[in-house]
């Protein structure tokens, strides 16, 4: 293993993009410490004190603290990540849309044009929401959060906040171009990874103080385990289809004739379906927000927070459902069995064209299915152990999906590398399959 981290920086071009990579995370670390003009930083420091265990320190641990300080990367990649789940979804209903995402690079670029659209108006959104709440709450004691609130104070906010998250989104595209790993899974990654050191300290600080029971932090250690080992034996498994290639003769040399194997993952999608459920379970806060003063919405808000039944089963049914989504996108059956037929290939027992298709895809959703509620049990169970122990986010399912899977896709391509330059990866025996992102 350490000869394999040594090898890294023995091929130049790996070097060169994890160097590349490991700068524009500090960058955007360094942004994340940036204070947003017009906010008491200590005021906002004392209310959310105790507000670790909401959905607003959820919200402020995929975004790496930035939200509870009002930085200028307070609202992260979420509005980003919001604008592509409604690109997606208005590719299945929009001829329009369904247009350009067959065509091709010409068609990509475009979906990214208005992804970046839909970005920019929705960090404005969120933006003025954000705002409005920072005015509407107080330190304890009469101490407002916004010493100066006003329409300046919102549209500083809105300008400030839009900017940092349009940065964010441009750091992540840079570090999938010309980096190694999704630059935009890494970002969530380096945000939740970045407190685990603080929170760590901080169950030391209550466990000394006897806030905390032993056997509780054992149990939470040995999950978190359990969690960590389970969610890399799901993440590796496979269904191998068998198929077969006749041999063929051309001139005087003869192809074909092998057998071989189509690799279908059980968790095809990656923790794309994590990420965008989260995503959207942050939608309802958000729009709360702008409403500070209304009881009821208030308590509508509660619902939706960790821990809550409605929360658990919305967000275990959004897990699932975008698990089917998204890998129906990046995985085609009719477009293999059309490349498969085009070669001769076949699946022992299945008709070649329309049959293997069919064939695949109720094998793939077969094994999606029970892959996708895994996911969604290790994403919602931890939370209600969470609120029961009283422990913070960062041990919780979703944090630990997104480091796990991140980090799995992020060696498979580091290893990729070192193969392709004959060195060996870091694995003596077998290979990381880690998932696109």
């Amino acid at each position: 293993m350490l000869s394999a981290f040594q090898n890294i920086f023995k091929v130049e071009e790996l070097r060169r993009r994890v160097l590349f990579t490991l700068g524009l995370l500090i960058v955007y670390r360094i942004g994340g410490h940036i204070p947003t003009p017009g906010v008491d930083a200590g005021a906002l420091k004392v209310f959310f004190a105790g507000a670790g265990n909401t959905l607003f320190g959820l919200y402020d641990m995929f975004v790496g603290g930035a939200f509870y300080k009002a930085t200028i990367f307070a609202l992260g990649i979420m509005p980003y990540i919001s604008a592509s789940i409604i690109i997606q979804l208005l590719g299945t209903v929009i001829p329009y849309f369904q247009k350009l995402q067959k065509e091709g690079e010409e068609g990509r670029r475009k979906i990214t044009q208005y992804t970046r659209y839909g970005t920019v108006l929705l960090a404005a959104l969120q933006a003025l929401g954000t705002a409005v709440f920072l005015e509407s709450i107080n330190a304890g004691q009469g101490v407002p959060v916004v010493p100066a609130p006003g329409w300046g104070f919102k549209f500083l906010t809105m300008v400030t906040f839009t900017s940092g998250t349009i940065f964010i989104m441009w750091l992540g595209e840079q570090i999938t171009e010309r980096g190694i790993g999704n630059g935009i899974s890494l970002i969530i990654f380096i945000g939740i990874v970045a407190r685990f050191p603080q929170a760590i300290l901080d169950e030391v600080k209550e466990l000394a103080a006897g806030r905390r029971g032993l056997f509780s932090e054992l149990f939470m250690v040995a999950l978190m385990v359990g969690v960590v080992a389970a969610v890399v034996l799901v993440t590796r498994a496979q269904r191998r289809i068998p198929v077969q290639y006749p041999k063929r003769v051309v001139g005087r040399k003869i192809y074909g004739g092998q057998s071989t194997h189509i690799p279908l993952s059980v968790n095809t999608a990656g923790v794309i379906p994590i990420i965008f459920a989260q995503s959207i379970m942050f939608a309802p806060q958000t729009l709360i927000s702008f409403f500070p003063n209304v009881e009821w919405l208030q308590e509508l808000g509660s619902y939706f927070s960790p821990g809550a039944v409605v929360y658990s089963v919305v967000y275990g049914m959004i897990i699932i459902f975008f698990a089917f989504f998204y890998t129906a996108i990046v995985f085609n059956p009719v477009d293999l069995a059309d490349n498969m037929k085009k070669y001769g290939g076949y699946i022992p027992g299945i008709r070649p064209g329309k049959r293997t298709s069919d064939y695949i895809d109720r094998v793939l959703t077969r094994i999606t299915l029970p892959g996708a509620v895994f996911f969604a049990l290790v994403a919602v169970l931890p939370y209600v152990l969470i609120r029961q122990f009283n422990v913070q986010h960062y041990f919780g399912g979703t944090g630990l999906l997104i480091v796990v899977g991140v980090a799995l896709d992020t060696l498979q391509q580091v290893e990729s590398h070192l193969l392709m330059r004959h060195y060996e990866g870091f694995m003596k025996r077998g290979r990381i399959r880690g998932r696109s992102m």
